[in-house]
Protein backbone atom coordinates (compact mmCIF):
# COMPACT_ATOMS: atom_id res chain seq x y z
CA UNK A 1 0.00 0.00 0.00
CA UNK A 2 1.30 3.72 -1.00
CA UNK A 3 1.08 5.39 2.11
CA UNK A 4 2.37 8.87 2.04
CA UNK A 5 3.04 11.18 5.53
CA UNK A 6 4.04 14.65 4.78
CA UNK A 7 4.75 17.57 7.09
CA UNK A 8 2.50 20.46 6.30
CA UNK A 9 5.79 22.72 6.48
CA UNK A 10 7.51 20.40 3.56
CA UNK A 11 4.38 20.86 1.18
CA UNK A 12 3.36 23.62 -0.91
CA UNK A 13 -0.46 22.38 -0.94
CA UNK A 14 -1.85 19.29 1.18
CA UNK A 15 -5.16 19.43 -1.61
CA UNK A 16 -2.51 17.83 -4.18
CA UNK A 17 -1.59 14.79 -1.86
CA UNK A 18 -5.27 14.59 -0.91
CA UNK A 19 -6.30 14.44 -4.71
CA UNK A 20 -3.82 11.52 -5.65
CA UNK A 21 -5.93 9.82 -2.84
CA UNK A 22 -9.99 10.77 -4.25
CA UNK A 23 -8.57 9.94 -7.83
CA UNK A 24 -7.69 6.17 -6.28
CA UNK A 25 -3.32 6.75 -7.55
CA UNK A 26 -2.87 6.69 -4.02
CA UNK A 27 -4.46 4.43 -0.87
CA UNK A 28 -4.01 6.81 2.12
CA UNK A 29 -2.01 9.88 3.15
CA UNK A 30 -0.99 11.07 6.38
CA UNK A 31 -0.72 15.06 6.69
CA UNK A 32 1.03 16.82 10.00
CA UNK A 33 -0.44 19.67 10.58
CA UNK A 34 -3.28 21.75 11.79
CA UNK A 35 -6.44 20.76 10.73
CA UNK A 36 -7.79 24.17 10.23
CA UNK A 37 -5.21 24.52 7.61
CA UNK A 38 -5.09 21.64 5.86
CA UNK A 39 -8.85 21.48 5.77
CA UNK A 40 -9.90 23.96 3.53
CA UNK A 41 -7.25 22.18 1.07
CA UNK A 42 -9.06 19.63 0.42
CA UNK A 43 -11.83 19.05 -2.53
CA UNK A 44 -15.24 19.36 -2.12
CA UNK A 45 -17.71 16.32 -2.18
CA UNK A 46 -14.86 13.97 -2.34
CA UNK A 47 -15.26 12.04 0.83
CA UNK A 48 -18.23 9.28 2.10
CA UNK A 49 -17.43 8.95 5.20
CA UNK A 50 -15.72 11.14 8.61
CA UNK A 51 -14.96 9.58 11.62
CA UNK A 52 -13.87 11.11 14.57
CA UNK A 53 -12.14 11.56 17.85
CA UNK A 54 -11.66 15.16 18.36
CA UNK A 55 -10.39 17.61 20.97
CA UNK A 56 -12.52 18.49 23.61
CA UNK A 57 -11.42 21.06 25.22
CA UNK A 58 -11.95 20.01 28.71
CA UNK A 59 -9.08 21.34 30.75
CA UNK A 60 -5.35 20.77 28.47
CA UNK A 61 -7.89 19.16 26.03
CA UNK A 62 -8.14 21.81 23.71
CA UNK A 63 -7.59 21.98 20.11
CA UNK A 64 -3.42 23.42 21.14
CA UNK A 65 -2.95 20.05 22.92
CA UNK A 66 0.54 19.53 23.47
CA UNK A 67 0.91 15.62 24.39
CA UNK A 68 4.23 16.29 26.52
CA UNK A 69 2.01 18.78 28.92
CA UNK A 70 -1.12 16.77 29.25
CA UNK A 71 1.36 13.80 30.11
CA UNK A 72 3.27 16.08 32.60
CA UNK A 73 0.03 15.83 34.76
CA UNK A 74 -0.41 13.34 37.59
CA UNK A 75 -3.73 11.49 36.48
CA UNK A 76 -4.06 10.48 40.16
CA UNK A 77 -2.81 12.45 42.70
CA UNK A 78 -2.78 11.87 46.23
CA UNK A 79 -2.20 15.36 47.50
CA UNK A 80 -4.52 18.05 45.12
CA UNK A 81 -1.98 20.01 43.71
CA UNK A 82 -3.75 20.51 39.93
CA UNK A 83 -6.53 18.73 38.64
CA UNK A 84 -5.97 15.77 36.12
CA UNK A 85 -6.82 16.90 32.54
CA UNK A 86 -10.81 17.07 32.07
CA UNK A 87 -11.44 17.60 35.57
CA UNK A 88 -11.64 21.12 36.10
CA UNK A 89 -14.85 22.71 35.45
CA UNK A 90 -15.36 25.70 33.46
CA UNK A 91 -18.57 26.95 31.53
CA UNK A 92 -16.30 28.59 29.18
CA UNK A 93 -14.91 25.32 27.62
CA UNK A 94 -18.43 24.51 25.94
CA UNK A 95 -18.78 27.90 23.98
CA UNK A 96 -15.16 27.76 23.24
CA UNK A 97 -15.59 24.23 21.57
CA UNK A 98 -18.57 25.15 19.91
CA UNK A 99 -17.11 28.03 18.05
CA UNK A 100 -14.19 25.52 17.05
CA UNK A 101 -16.32 22.74 16.12
CA UNK A 102 -18.34 24.88 14.04
CA UNK A 103 -15.87 26.02 12.21
CA UNK A 104 -14.26 22.36 11.81
CA UNK A 105 -17.45 21.33 10.67
CA UNK A 106 -18.43 23.67 7.88
CA UNK A 107 -15.49 22.64 6.28
CA UNK A 108 -16.07 18.70 6.57
CA UNK A 109 -20.23 19.59 5.36
CA UNK A 110 -17.83 20.84 2.34
CA UNK A 111 -15.85 18.39 2.08
CA UNK A 112 -17.78 15.03 2.55
CA UNK A 113 -20.05 13.88 -0.45
CA UNK A 114 -23.76 14.45 -0.44
CA UNK A 115 -25.43 11.75 1.91
CA UNK A 116 -21.98 11.14 3.38
CA UNK A 117 -21.88 10.53 6.80
CA UNK A 118 -20.00 12.35 9.76
CA UNK A 119 -19.00 10.17 13.07
CA UNK A 120 -18.20 11.93 16.54
CA UNK A 121 -16.80 10.46 19.57
CA UNK A 122 -17.61 13.19 22.37
CA UNK A 123 -17.04 14.00 26.01
CA UNK A 124 -21.00 13.26 27.54
CA UNK A 125 -21.41 16.52 28.70
CA UNK A 126 -20.53 18.71 25.59
CA UNK A 127 -22.42 16.08 23.33
CA UNK A 128 -24.98 18.88 22.68
CA UNK A 129 -22.07 22.00 21.80
CA UNK A 130 -20.96 19.39 19.78
CA UNK A 131 -24.65 18.25 17.66
CA UNK A 132 -25.46 21.90 17.74
CA UNK A 133 -22.40 22.86 16.05
CA UNK A 134 -22.46 20.33 13.44
CA UNK A 135 -26.15 20.81 12.94
CA UNK A 136 -25.80 25.04 12.75
CA UNK A 137 -22.52 23.88 9.71
CA UNK A 138 -25.65 22.12 8.06
CA UNK A 139 -25.87 18.64 8.84
CA UNK A 140 -28.68 16.58 9.41
CA UNK A 141 -28.14 15.08 13.10
CA UNK A 142 -29.54 11.24 11.99
CA UNK A 143 -29.03 9.75 15.69
CA UNK A 144 -26.90 8.82 18.87
CA UNK A 145 -24.62 5.87 18.92
CA UNK A 146 -23.86 4.77 22.55
CA UNK A 147 -20.85 3.12 22.88
CA UNK A 148 -21.20 1.59 26.58
CA UNK A 149 -18.87 0.13 29.09
CA UNK A 150 -17.72 -0.58 32.69
CA UNK A 151 -14.10 -0.72 32.86
CA UNK A 152 -13.34 3.02 33.82
CA UNK A 153 -12.15 5.11 36.70
CA UNK A 154 -14.17 7.54 39.05
CA UNK A 155 -13.13 10.48 39.40
CA UNK A 156 -14.87 12.33 41.56
CA UNK A 157 -12.89 13.71 45.05
CA UNK A 158 -13.91 13.40 48.14
CA UNK A 159 -13.74 16.73 50.46
CA UNK A 160 -11.18 15.48 53.21
CA UNK A 161 -8.22 16.92 51.80
CA UNK A 162 -9.94 20.51 51.88
CA UNK A 163 -11.45 19.86 55.70
CA UNK A 164 -7.94 19.35 56.62
CA UNK A 165 -7.44 22.45 55.34
CA UNK A 166 -10.14 24.65 57.51
CA UNK A 167 -8.88 27.05 59.85
CA UNK A 168 -11.51 24.98 62.84
CA UNK A 169 -10.02 22.26 65.51
CA UNK A 170 -9.91 18.72 65.03
CA UNK A 171 -12.91 17.63 66.73
CA UNK A 172 -15.28 19.93 63.87
CA UNK A 173 -13.14 18.75 60.98
CA UNK A 174 -13.84 14.99 62.24
CA UNK A 175 -17.74 15.66 62.42
CA UNK A 176 -17.38 17.62 58.83
CA UNK A 177 -15.61 14.60 57.64
CA UNK A 178 -17.90 12.41 59.01
CA UNK A 179 -21.25 14.34 58.02
CA UNK A 180 -19.87 14.33 54.22
CA UNK A 181 -18.63 10.87 53.97
CA UNK A 182 -19.13 9.33 50.09
CA UNK A 183 -20.37 12.83 49.26
CA UNK A 184 -17.66 13.36 46.48
CA UNK A 185 -17.46 16.45 43.95
CA UNK A 186 -20.19 15.79 40.69
CA UNK A 187 -18.66 13.83 38.35
CA UNK A 188 -19.95 10.37 38.17
CA UNK A 189 -18.49 7.53 36.88
CA UNK A 190 -18.52 7.49 33.26
CA UNK A 191 -19.57 4.43 31.47
CA UNK A 192 -20.44 5.54 28.04
CA UNK A 193 -19.27 7.64 25.46
CA UNK A 194 -21.86 9.34 22.90
CA UNK A 195 -21.00 8.98 18.93
CA UNK A 196 -22.88 12.21 16.66
CA UNK A 197 -24.31 10.42 13.56
CA UNK A 198 -24.61 13.16 11.03
CA UNK A 199 -24.96 13.31 7.15
CA UNK A 200 -24.67 15.65 4.67
CA UNK A 201 -28.54 16.00 2.85
CA UNK A 202 -28.74 13.94 0.00
CA UNK A 203 -29.24 15.06 -3.39
CA UNK A 204 -32.75 14.77 -4.23
CA UNK A 205 -33.80 10.93 -3.56
CA UNK A 206 -31.83 8.83 -1.53
CA UNK A 207 -31.78 6.29 -4.61
CA UNK A 208 -30.71 9.12 -6.53
CA UNK A 209 -27.98 9.47 -4.41
CA UNK A 210 -26.53 6.68 -4.09
CA UNK A 211 -26.50 5.94 -7.78
CA UNK A 212 -24.59 8.94 -8.27
CA UNK A 213 -22.39 9.28 -4.96
CA UNK A 214 -22.60 5.94 -3.60
CA UNK A 215 -23.00 6.88 -0.30
CA UNK A 216 -26.49 7.74 1.88
CA UNK A 217 -27.51 4.86 3.21
CA UNK A 218 -27.14 2.52 6.22
CA UNK A 219 -25.94 -1.80 5.65
CA UNK A 220 -27.79 -3.16 7.62
CA UNK A 221 -25.85 -6.86 6.58
CA UNK A 222 -23.32 -5.48 9.20
CA UNK A 223 -24.59 -7.62 12.40
CA UNK A 224 -23.70 -7.04 15.60
CA UNK A 225 -24.12 -9.70 18.82
CA UNK A 226 -25.56 -13.09 18.32
CA UNK A 227 -26.19 -11.92 14.28
CA UNK A 228 -28.35 -8.93 15.28
CA UNK A 229 -29.65 -6.03 13.32
CA UNK A 230 -27.49 -2.75 13.67
CA UNK A 231 -28.32 -0.54 16.67
CA UNK A 232 -27.19 2.61 18.36
CA UNK A 233 -25.98 1.47 21.05
CA UNK A 234 -22.18 -0.06 21.06
CA UNK A 235 -19.94 -2.41 23.50
CA UNK A 236 -17.01 -3.93 22.75
CA UNK A 237 -16.24 -5.97 26.12
CA UNK A 238 -18.77 -8.97 27.05
CA UNK A 239 -21.34 -7.29 30.02
CA UNK A 240 -23.95 -10.02 30.63
CA UNK A 241 -25.53 -12.40 28.15
CA UNK A 242 -28.82 -10.13 27.29
CA UNK A 243 -26.78 -7.05 26.27
CA UNK A 244 -23.63 -8.91 24.21
CA UNK A 245 -26.21 -10.89 22.26
CA UNK A 246 -27.62 -7.89 21.14
CA UNK A 247 -25.10 -5.06 21.27
CA UNK A 248 -21.53 -6.33 21.79
CA UNK A 249 -19.52 -5.96 18.14
CA UNK A 250 -16.06 -8.03 18.15
CA UNK A 251 -13.64 -7.63 21.15
CA UNK A 252 -10.57 -5.83 20.39
CA UNK A 253 -7.35 -7.85 20.28
CA UNK A 254 -4.58 -7.34 23.14
CA UNK A 255 -2.24 -6.42 20.25
CA UNK A 256 -4.26 -3.81 18.14
CA UNK A 257 -3.13 -1.19 20.09
CA UNK A 258 0.65 -1.32 20.10
CA UNK A 259 2.81 -1.61 23.55
CA UNK A 260 4.20 1.57 21.80
CA UNK A 261 1.15 3.75 22.18
CA UNK A 262 1.51 6.66 24.39
CA UNK A 263 -1.91 8.15 23.23
CA UNK A 264 -4.21 8.45 26.08
CA UNK A 265 -7.70 8.02 24.55
CA UNK A 266 -7.58 5.09 21.86
CA UNK A 267 -10.54 3.95 20.74
CA UNK A 268 -11.48 0.56 20.17
CA UNK A 269 -10.29 -0.76 16.39
CA UNK A 270 -13.95 -2.58 16.29
CA UNK A 271 -16.04 0.02 16.53
CA UNK A 272 -14.22 2.06 13.77
CA UNK A 273 -14.34 -0.93 11.45
CA UNK A 274 -18.38 -1.15 12.38
CA UNK A 275 -18.80 2.31 11.29
CA UNK A 276 -16.87 2.16 8.52
CA UNK A 277 -18.90 -1.00 6.85
CA UNK A 278 -22.07 0.41 8.16
CA UNK A 279 -22.01 3.46 6.02
CA UNK A 280 -19.55 3.33 2.82
CA UNK A 281 -20.23 0.75 0.23
CA UNK A 282 -16.50 -0.23 -1.63
CA UNK A 283 -12.86 0.20 -1.66
CA UNK A 284 -13.22 2.69 -3.59
CA UNK A 285 -14.60 4.94 -0.57
CA UNK A 286 -12.47 7.35 1.28
CA UNK A 287 -12.56 7.54 5.03
CA UNK A 288 -10.94 11.06 6.38
CA UNK A 289 -10.13 11.55 9.93
CA UNK A 290 -9.60 14.94 10.57
CA UNK A 291 -8.17 14.70 14.25
CA UNK A 292 -6.50 11.19 13.68
CA UNK A 293 -4.62 10.80 17.40
CA UNK A 294 -3.23 7.46 17.37
CA UNK A 295 -4.50 6.06 14.04
CA UNK A 296 -7.34 4.02 14.83
CA UNK A 297 -9.64 5.32 11.83
CA UNK A 298 -6.84 4.57 9.74
CA UNK A 299 -5.91 1.55 10.54
CA UNK A 300 -9.87 -0.03 10.57
CA UNK A 301 -9.91 1.52 6.85
CA UNK A 302 -6.58 0.19 5.81
CA UNK A 303 -8.24 -3.38 7.29
CA UNK A 304 -11.29 -2.81 4.99
CA UNK A 305 -9.87 -2.35 2.05
CA UNK A 306 -10.90 1.57 2.28
CA UNK A 307 -9.20 4.56 0.94
CA UNK A 308 -7.71 7.34 3.88
CA UNK A 309 -7.04 10.55 4.39
CA UNK A 310 -5.91 11.30 8.09
CA UNK A 311 -4.54 14.63 9.42
CA UNK A 312 -3.00 15.05 12.71
CA UNK A 313 -1.28 17.77 14.70
CA UNK A 314 1.27 16.00 16.86
CA UNK A 315 4.42 14.59 15.46
CA UNK A 316 4.80 11.75 17.87
CA UNK A 317 1.20 10.55 17.04
CA UNK A 318 2.22 10.56 13.61
CA UNK A 319 5.09 8.15 14.07
CA UNK A 320 2.83 5.74 16.08
CA UNK A 321 -0.05 5.97 13.35
CA UNK A 322 2.91 4.78 10.85
CA UNK A 323 3.89 2.11 12.79
CA UNK A 324 0.55 0.90 13.43
CA UNK A 325 -0.38 0.95 9.59
CA UNK A 326 2.50 -1.36 9.50
CA UNK A 327 1.61 -3.59 12.27
CA UNK A 328 -0.78 -6.64 10.93
CA UNK A 329 -3.70 -6.59 13.16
Amino acid sequence: MNIETKNLDDVGSCGDLCLEVVRGRDKGVILCGDAMEILPQLPANSVDLVLTDPPYFLDKLDDKWDVNKVSAVKSYCRVVRSLPPGMRFNKEQGRRFYEWFLRVSIELHRILKPGGFFFSFSSPRLYHRLVSAAEDAGFLIRDCFIWLHVQNQPKAMSMNHFIKRLKCDDTEKKELEERLMGWKTPQIKSCFEPIMVAQKEVEGSFLKNVIKYNVGLVNTNVKVGDNKFPANVLTTEPIMEEIDKVFLVPKPSKKEKGVFNTHKTVKPLAICEYLIKLTTFSEDAIVLDPFAGSGTTLVAAKKLGRRFIGVEINKEYVKIIERRLNMEV
